[in-house]
């Protein structure tokens, strides 16, 4: 997905269930299997391509606890760290333990990542110690031992493996050398975050000076923390010293809690971010404006990821759930919609007895429950034509009536009215207007049951959106139907709608509304 100035729609495609606690950690691999680490003490994988559980899954080894998870960068590897104080790699493909690593302290670990160029992988821990650890030899190369004052809960290795960042629980960040094996820290800022560092990531963009001949370099490093922001560094770096100077470029507001988590995209031009809020954030990296706000969780979200082609988003929560979303740019929305629909067959195909089409006033009953069939809703035909509804009658029709002939769902009602008005105007259909209401409003713009705007567009378990208060009006009346369908609603839970808000309200700001 290419960089762009639009916002971008979250179309929720799957949710993952099976999880008995907390999910701490998800995590994508590059060939797009998905896993899911729990306070249940398991960790779980999943092929994206139809939501199946693999065969090696679930990874059980941990006694308490899991934070993290994360792939190899070929994907072969997962490793995952624990409460119970050790650091477990696992081979994907089969399910088997690699290696297990503990900090001395054998204190809790909370958090991993493995070295671009799949040599290391470095562990942050409660015993506020980092630990860099050889994936080959399953040695420890170092412990940076007067790392941080708090409990180590972030961690991240520039793109060229050169340097790791570290965060606390206290809000201080600090840069350490991964190459050469410098114990102390390069350099750190202890007010990076206030109240706590919660996670950092690194863009896999790299600026060389001078192609090189110098040897200073520029990352752009991604923080987020208890103070509810996201922060975008500069990082720069000269190789041939080991000395190094962080600035900061750019502060990204609007979450209303704390920042659980951030990451880049695999191609660097978008941060996603997890809050308290219970909602996950897009970011254009480079301008720090909001592409999308993504609401479904009912309770903290602790995580996301992008997958490798950043079209799906993965989020994971204290609900117990994992929801996979669909990116689209509007757009893009816009066109499948239109591409995706197709008109109502709303004229009765029935001529005279001098091949001219009849009007709809003058079919019979017979040819009314013909048309009912035409637009999909011929299990009502028995009914009109048993109460001798003909033409005459079908134009004179109202919602009342409707009722009084056993059309009990709404959604229903409403496609008949819709197409009694299309087959007495005749209209002309093209593709830049077919899916628009009489007004000229796009339908999706309109709630299914008052027919107007939406202006809090939510989501119910039928799958249909609706504005909230009509909605919320309909259950409060008792009725436990969806005023759609009539199949009865399992759960009362209404989920904002935030993309087609959106939506609506770019709509609007265009004057066309």
């Amino acid at each position: 997905m290419s960089r762009s100035n639009q916002h971008f729609v979250a179309s929720l495609i799957h949710t993952i269930a099976t999880h008995t606690s907390d999910v701490n950690s998800v995590a994508f691999s590059p060939d797009g299997t998905l896993a899911t680490a729990s306070g249940d003490k398991t960790v779980r994988l999943w092929n994206t391509a139809d939501f199946s559980e693999l065969t090696a899954s679930p990874l059980v080894g941990h006694s308490y606890y899991v934070h993290c998870c994360t792939f190899s960068p070929f994907g072969t590897i997962l490793a995952t760290c624990s409460t119970d104080g050790k650091l477990i790699l696992w081979d994907v493909k089969s399910g088997s333990k690699v290696a297990t690593f503990q900090h001395s302290s054998k204190q809790s670990i909370r958090v991993c990542r493995f070295s671009p160029d799949s040599n290391y992988i470095v562990s942050g821990s409660d015993d506020e110690t980092l630990a860099l650890w050889d994936i080959t030899t399953k040695t420890l190369v170092r412990s940076y031992k007067t790392c941080h004052d708090a409990s180590v809960v972030a961690c991240a290795f520039t793109p060229d493996s050169t340097f790791i960042v570290s965060g606390s629980s206290i809000g201080d960040l600090r840069v350490w050398d991964a190459k050469y094996g410098h114990g102390k820290a390069l350099i750190y800022n202890l007010d990076c975050h206030d109240l706590g560092v919660t996670s950092c990531d690194f863009s896999p963009h790299i600026r060389v000076k001078d192609h090189g001949i110098s040897g200073c370099v520029t990352y752009e490093l991604a923080t987020s923390g208890q103070d509810n922001l996201v922060k975008i560094w500069e990082m720069t770096a000269d190789l041939s010293c080991a000395s190094v100077v962080l600035k900061q470029k750019l502060t990204l507001k609007g979450h209303e809690g704390t920042v659980n988590f951030c990451c880049f995209s695999s191609n660097g031009n978008f941060i996603a971010s997890a809050s308290i809020d219970k909602t996950v954030r897009v970011w254009d990296s480079s301008t720090g404006q909001q592409l999308c706000e993504v609401e479904g969780h009912t309770r903290y979200v602790t995580s996301c990821a992008f997958s490798n082609d950043s079209r799906l988003l993965a989020s994971g929560s204290n609900d117990k759930l994992v929801m996979i979303w669909k990116l689209t740019t509007q757009e893009d929305c816009i066109v499948n919609l239109l591409d995706n629909y197709k008109e109502p067959q709303c004229a009765l195909k029935t001529k005279d007895a001098n091949g001219v089409h009849k009007p709809m006033d003058s079919w019979s009953a017979e040819e009314v429950g013909d048309w009912l069939g035409q637009i999909d809703l011929g299990q009502y035909r028995d009914n009109f034509v048993s109460n001798a509804i003909d033409g005459t009658e079908l134009c004179n029709m109202n919602d009342k009536m409707l009722i009084d002939l056993g059309v009990a769902a709404m959604g229903h009602r409403n496609r008949i009215l819709r197409c009694i008005k299309t087959a007495q105007n005749k209209p002309t259909v093209s593709r830049s207007v077919s899916n628009l209401s009489d007004n000229g409003i796009p339908d999706e713009y309109l709630c299914p049951i008052t027919r107007e705007v939406m202006k809090d567009p939510v989501m119910a378990e039928d799958g249909y959106t609706y504005e909230r208060s009509a909605i919320q009006g309909w259950i409060d009346k008792g009725k436990d139907t969806s005023p759609m369908t009539s199949i009865p609603l399992k759960t009362k839970q209404l989920i904002p709608n935030r993309s087609l808000k959106m939506l609506i309200q770019n709509y609007l700001d265009s004057g066309k509304g």
